[in-house]
């Protein structure tokens, strides 16, 4: 199945639900009856369903781009990948925005968010619609409804399949409100429509609820082809065992340091390495719009779907590119060779953060380092007419010209050529990748997770050679070390919705051990309050359902 190819038939499948306009409950417009009629109608209707469940974390809206199906979100606060990047990237060291007026920004980058936050919203919504989008898909596939229509066969084999990745979809969506919100709306299939009045599930019953589903739905995913290449898109076994191991991972964060899962999250990690994945060799190739055909689809577990003609948003790996727009230095240095036009200046990146790279000359080798220090223009013939030394610090966030920049995303593809369309591109998001087990197998073993440390000081090389081209940038032993694997997560995977949840889990985050610029408010940085570990659960979604509870602090 090639989901990016049917995402426009999916929005049959959205399009049946709608938000109140005051509480963002999710409601179905019509009944289970012409929901069936509407949809399930043809063999094909359930692609096109199951679809509609992948297809919400790409799209916002029905009527292009610009609108979106949860009422009161802009388009673009409310795209999934978006709003996720916000609340994991910008409120770290990663990254700044340029236009501090934009609803809510300057309380994310400024640590400063409150329960009225539109970003904070912005994702909780887009969340717990994904929860409901699969709920019903789950609903309209049950035993019962399938002999009701007289499904049989191959058919029904394939939509046992189907089940699985919705549970999976839905186990993701919940993992990341585990991890912002550590509590989530309890809705499954077995409920009504809708989140009014729902009990929560918070903590431990949330932790537990995930990984029972994962567990689950196991046995009727689809395996992980060679390659990847066949299930590029499609959650299989691999996409289960990720989300499992970043579980584990981040256990003693969500339950306590007393209930640590190590040990568990190097077995899985173990268990993927044996399935298939590898790195493409060129660490590029998974940022660039042909990253789903040109040797990445090997390495990305799991990407959120870009498409410049029918996959189209103002966020995802799109707002990234827009944002990084004149970022290629000393390399086609042109916004034309991002593949992208319109938008500019959106984002830099922190001083402390490109003193990962910037500081150690060594690191001048690292094709991971796409921290660019000159603005360069050219003229018509291509001739440099300007070339200015920017600061590494951001003085006035407003003021573009401080700041280093980052040219890590492209929408143009291997070949050199741009991508379909210059406002929205074909690029990918990876948002797992086999780079990160590999990583998080190191990280693990260091945390006394088992394994074995020659092969975890391996796995860690394989991705420095990868990057430097050779054994020059490799480690030694000696060099094995939880603060470098935190550090060298940044170098590997920084903007893609990793960060603020390694800092978290490395001690790093709240308090004022690590400082960075704007971190708190101030220009300088400043200590923040360890309830800030963690987003509150929306005012406006708390009174629309009183069973929600709030985070400390809020």
């Amino acid at each position: 199945m090639k989901l990016y190819k049917i995402f426009l038939y999916a929005f049959l499948f959205i399009g049946i639900f709608s938000s109140c306009e005051d509480d963002l409950n999710i409601e179905l417009e019509d009944d289970d009856d012409l929901l069936a009629e509407d949809v399930f109608n043809t063999p094909d209707g359930y692609e096109r369903a199951i679809a509609g469940v992948y297809a919400n974390l790409s799209v916002v809206g029905l009527d292009g781009p610009g609108t979106s199906n949860i009422a009161g979100i802009d388009a673009g606060t409310g795209q999934y990948v978006r709003g996720l990047f916000n609340l994991q990237n910008l409120s770290t060291d990663e990254t700044i925005w340029t236009f501090e007026n934009d609803p809510g920004i300057r309380q994310i980058q400024r640590n400063q968010w409150d329960a009225n936050n539109v970003v904070v919203l912005g994702f909780w919504a887009r969340a717990t619609f994904e929860i409901s989008l699969a709920n019903e898909f789950l609903r309209q596939t049950t035993d019962a409804k399938l002999d009701e229509r007289g499904v049989s066969g191959e058919l029904r084999n394939t939509i046992t399949a189907y089940r699985a990745e919705a549970r999976v979809l839905r186990a993701l969506a919940n993992y990341h409100l585990l991890d912002l919100f550590r509590r989530a709306p309890f809705a499954t299939e077995e409920d009504a429509v809708g989140f009014t009045r729902v009990p929560e599930i918070a903590g431990q019953d949330l932790f537990n609820y995930i990984e029972a589903e994962l567990l689950a739905a196991d046995a009727d995913l689809i395996d992980v082809a060679t390659g990847n290449a066949a299930t590029y898109g499609r959650v299989n076994k691999g996409v289960a065992k990720m989300i499992l191991a970043k579980l584990y991972l981040n256990a003693g964060v969500y339950l306590g340091d007393e209930n640590q899962r190590f040990a568990d999250c190097l077995r899985v990690c173990e268990e993927i390495i044996n399935s298939g994945y590898s790195l493409t060799p060129n660490y590029l190739y998974n940022f660039l719009a042909d990253n789903d055909t040109n040797g990445a689809q090997n390495e990305i577990i799991f990407p959120v779907i870009a498409d410049g003609t029918t996959v189209r948003n103002f966020g995802g790996a799109g707002i990234l590119i827009q944002g990084q727009m004149n970022a290629r230095s000393g390399f086609q240095p042109t916004p034309e060779s991002l593949g992208v036009g319109g938008f500019g200046n959106l984002y830099r990146v922190r001083r402390q953060f490109a003193e990962l790279f910037v500081n150690d000359a060594l690191f001048n080798n690292d094709s991971r380092n796409t921290v660019v220090s000159q603005d360069i223009e050219l003229d018509d013939m291509g001739n440099i007419v300007t070339q200015e030394d920017r600061p590494i610090e951001i003085a006035d966030i407003s003021d573009t010209s401080g700041g280093y920049l980052l040219a890590k995303y492209s929408n143009i593809t291997s070949a050199g050529e741009p991508g379909k369309d210059a406002t929205f591109v074909d690029t990918d998001f990876p948002l797992f990748r086999f780079a990160d087990v590999l990583l998080m197998y190191a990280e693990a073993h260091l945390n006394n997770g088992g394994g074995d440390r020659a092969t975890a000081l391996g796995y860690v090389n394989d991705l420095r050679e990868r990057a430097f081209g050779d054994a020059s940038g490799n480690i030694a032993d000696a060099d094995l070390t939880l603060d470098f694997i935190l550090d060298e997560r940044a170098r590997e995977l920084h903007w893609e919705c990793h960060r603020r949840q390694d800092l978290i889990r490395f001690g790093q985050y709240s308090g004022g051990t690590y400082n960075w610029t704007y971190k708190g408010g101030p220009q300088n940085g400043s200590a923040i309050s360890e309830n800030l570990d963690l987003f509150p659960v929306p005012a406006s979604s708390r009174s629309a359902n009183p069973n929600l509870g709030q985070n400390t602090g809020f």
